[in-house]
């Protein structure tokens, strides 16, 4: 019987491969290891691959794509999940064939690697929040209170380098100036990480196309081109938002049209920089007035303040993917 469906549950090292025929009749269901994947499906023939989109998909994805195979990744919620990987394998080879599944578009290298810039800034600036919290904590001890935001910790913290230092004891003082150090040194990583980011920004015209969005910085525009591409596996803006967890929840019943908090479900660090660009906006709306969006301004006239940033997001991430998908620059609606 010649093998027309597989389903490949990912691994670290023990690969499971589940293949059935065009009747849908069991061919094999095997474990394979690491080096005896590729050679594997070298042997078959073209056929359609499903399997989990998650950590290494990609890169095996790309591999299997070259080898003439049809690969789809499929989103980890889509999948009913068993209780060894021969299940799974056998629940990915189902689920690959559905008709209503949407799939995930399979990343390029290039993609990959600038998503690796974000995720160690990502990381990076993790880290410093931390070890500027953890400042605030023990000099609260005795008294001293650094400003809110991070600025005004890399402040202080350059200001205990340069000799300011504070009325604490000689040994608080050493581990002071050990922890500021460390903060000035991952304040400078994180600015290295966003340069290189905005280098690599100016080589594709897409996120120069993003830029010319209100909110949307070079981090996010970059973030979002890596990670969505063109975003054409989206139907409509929409469906863009949803991906990203920015859309409401519908809990609507009898007739009865209830929306509640947005789903959450998307991507999470693309949602958290849309989110944070629309609150920077809003700081600029309060000082520059003139520069404020009338539909924005009315929405925080008569909804609190978070509600109207993620609104905002929402609204931005419907823009961002009808800028990508027209391959156009922003332009703003007149009265």
């Amino acid at each position: 019987m010649q093998v027309t469906t597989v389903g490949l549950d990912l691994a670290k090292n023990i690969f499971q491969v589940h293949g059935i025929s065009e009747n849908g009749d069991v061919v094999f269901n095997q474990a394979l290891r690491r080096a005896q994947l590729i050679a594997f499906f070298e042997k078959l023939p073209p056929c359609l691959v499903g399997m989990e989109a998650c950590g290494s998909s990609h890169h095996w994805a790309r591999q299997l794509s070259k080898l003439g195979h049809d690969v789809r990744l499929i989103p980890a919620m889509y999948v009913k999940w068993g209780k060894s990987d021969a299940v799974d394998a056998a629940a990915i080879c189902e689920a690959v064939t559905r008709p209503t599944i949407r799939f995930v578009a399979i990343k390029s290298e290039e993609q990959q690697g600038v998503l690796f810039l974000h995720r160690a800034r990502d990381l990076i600036v993790k880290h410093r929040t931390q070890l500027s919290n953890m400042l605030r904590g023990l000099l609260s001890e005795f008294g001293i209170v650094i400003a809110q935001g991070v600025g005004s910790a890399i402040k202080f913290a350059k200001g205990v380098l340069d000799g300011d230092k504070p009325g604490i004891p000689d040994v608080a003082i050493d581990v002071l100036a050990n922890l500021s150090n460390q903060l000035v040194a991952l304040h400078l990583r994180v600015r290295w990480y966003e340069m290189h980011m905005r280098l690599q920004a100016k080589q594709d015209p897409r996120v120069m196309l993003l830029r010319t969005i209100p909110g949307v910085g070079p981090v996010t525009a970059s973030a979002i081109v890596a990670t969505a591409g063109d975003a054409s596996q989206f139907r409509n803006g929409r469906e863009f938002a949803a991906w990203l967890g920015l859309t409401p929840l519908n809990r609507s019943s009898g007739g009865k049209e209830r929306l509640g908090r947005i789903s959450k479900m998307g991507d999470r660090y693309i949602r958290r920089l849309l989110v944070t660009g629309m609150t920077s906006r809003l700081r600029q709306m309060k000082t520059h007035p003139e520069r404020a969006d009338p539909w924005a301004q009315a929405l925080i006239d008569r909804k609190p303040v978070r509600l109207a940033t993620v609104a905002m997001a929402n609204k931005t991430a419907r823009i961002i993917w009808a800028v990508l998908t027209k391959n156009e620059y922003y332009r703003p609606r007149t009265a």
